[in-house]
């Protein structure tokens, strides 16, 4: 039987580089992420993760270089194209509206309407299905955000981004600012998220959340690639060692597949 090629990455940066004036934000940066894979995206401050995600997300176009989407090569000026795409970002802000429902989040944008009225009944029940499908608990759809616990927001955020049933989630420090209990349920959403064959691409400082779900880290450090590890078979030292520099330029590459 011939050996069928490995599928390409959903998503591939080929000397990807970005400048601000006199800042070089990001040089030469190199990144794969498959599907059914989450790859954790690590540097220190200033070091380039969020101009990368801003890239990859069409807000901030890069200057230099390729990027590639299942194998052939795409502009993304804007954040439309991103999302034609099928790449949905969550911010790290979230961009809730509080004074609205859960159902009027997920659908802020989107809104479903019947004869030019909302479908308020229509929007309810995907968003109930949307939840259910995803294992999220909410105490009631109809409940402002604004009452939410940290979790049950960072959650509502994720689902209106998988609305448009996206192939890449670009995650930006999704549990920054939860509790224990409320970032296990985040980390378990997103091992939900890989096991349904998406690509997750995970902004995060806390090493114990990246080695909990993740199975790539990709280190950015002063803008450029500074390493890209096994999970499995890396300790949390020499991570954080390529984050601080002490191991500059020990850049490891993906094992070939068989």
């Amino acid at each position: 039987m011939a050996h069928q090629p490995p599928a390409p990455p959903l998503l591939a940066l080929r000397g990807v580089s970005k400048r601000f004036g006199a800042v070089q934000a990001l040089a030469d940066v190199e990144l794969e992420i498959h599907a059914g894979e989450v790859i954790a995206l690590v540097g220190d401050n200033g070091a380039g993760k969020s101009t990368l995600v801003k890239v990859i997300a069409g807000v901030e176009p890069a200057d230099a270089g390729t990027l590639e989407w299942q194998g052939r090569p795409v502009h993304l000026g804007r954040p439309h194209d991103a999302q034609h795409l099928g790449i949905a970002t969550v911010y790290q802000d979230l961009a809730l509206c509080d004074n609205l429902d859960v159902v009027g989040n997920v659908f802020l944008g989107r809104e479903i309407r019947r004869v030019g009225v909302l479908n308020e009944v229509e929007m309810e029940r995907r968003t109930r299905d949307l939840l259910a499908t995803l294992a999220i608990r909410v105490p009631d759809v109809r409940r402002p955000v604004a009452s939410l616990s940290g979790g049950q927001r960072q959650t509502v955020a994720i689902s209106r981004a998988l609305l448009g049933e996206p192939r890449l989630v670009l995650l930006d420090e999704p549990t920054a600012s939860l509790g224990i209990e409320q970032t296990a349920h985040v980390l378990d959403l997103v091992e939900r998220l890989r096991d349904r064959g998406l690509g997750v691409l995970l902004i995060s400082h806390n090493m114990g959340d990246v080695k909990a779900v993740a199975d790539w880290v990709a280190v950015l450090r002063l803008g450029r690639n500074n390493g890209f590890f096994d999970v499995t078979t890396t300790s949390q030292e020499q991570i954080v060692s390529s984050i601080t520099g002490a191991s500059d330029n020990a850049v490891t590459r993906r094992k070939e597949e068989l």
